[in-house]
């Protein structure tokens, strides 16, 4: 009998071992990475469990990580996306840096996710990448989005107009190569420093090898449980491990 129940415990220890590495491993691997060296968003940890579900329900492994000593060759070697997750200030030294840019040379994908544009403001080529800085945002407002795009993946099931909450980011530095998805209308809200007719709210481009997407939304906790927004996200996620748009 007690043979029996120390089998029965084996087994079921390596179903589970195995359903978590199915889990782990899937089409692509992606790691989040939500280290802040300035203001940090509350609801980072909405965010990294809404990931983390995203993959679970859509077949792509998820790995969390604060730690930039993660930023090396060998271990980026390992994912197919890296997600900048709310991260905040300077948050690489230069040896991570030459890691990431690596990363990205080598055909990789980036997500950055809200305050991503609020990083690294002295490193150019982040500032290219990622797409732009942050310069200023309003109170928490709705608002009219304008879905110029719907041929991306991240697009896809959004209407052209779109009513939204959220803190909403306004920006500098703009690298004029993104392509732009979605815009605010800023005659439907109160910005703090108005950026006129084009005022970019989520974008992608491909950049030095890699491919990558951004989205200034996912302040508040609230979007982490909003199914939209969260095929939003996933979309963005896809297209930068796999960069497939229609033709």
């Amino acid at each position: 009998m007690k043979l029996k129940s120390t089998f029965l415990t084996f087994l079921l220890a390596i179903l589970v071992s195995a359903g978590s590495f199915a889990q782990q491993g899937g089409q692509f691997r992606v790691l989040v990475f939500s280290k802040t060296a300035g203001f940090r968003h509350q609801s980072i940890p909405e965010g990294v469990a809404a990931v983390k579900k995203l993959g679970q329900e859509n077949g792509f492994g998820v790995y969390v990580t604060e730690d930039a000593n993660q930023f090396t060759d060998e271990n980026l070697a390992k994912y197919d996306v890296v997600v900048l997750l709310s991260t905040t200030g300077t948050i690489f030294n230069d040896a991570q840096k030459a890691a990431f840019q690596k990363f990205v040379q080598s055909g990789k994908g980036v997500v950055g996710i809200h305050s991503a544009t609020d990083t690294e403001y002295e490193w150019p080529w982040y500032n290219q990448m990622i797409g732009a800085y942050f310069l200023a945002h309003p109170r928490q407002q709705t608002l009219r989005m304008q879905v110029l795009d719907r041929s991306h993946p991240s697009t896809w099931h959004l209407p052209e107009n779109w009513l939204w909450f959220d803190e909403l980011y306004e920006f500098r530095n703009i690298n004029p190569a993104i392509k732009v998805l979605i815009n605010a209308d800023e005659s439907t809200y109160e910005p703090a420093k108005p950026m006129g007719a084009n005022h970019p709210m989520a974008w992608y481009h491909e950049f030095d090898g890699g491919r990558v997407f951004y989205t200034a939304l996912g302040h508040v906790e609230a979007a982490w449980a909003n199914p939209v927004f969260l095929q939003h996200v996933h979309g963005g996620i896809w297209y930068a491990a796999k960069g497939k748009l229609p033709k």
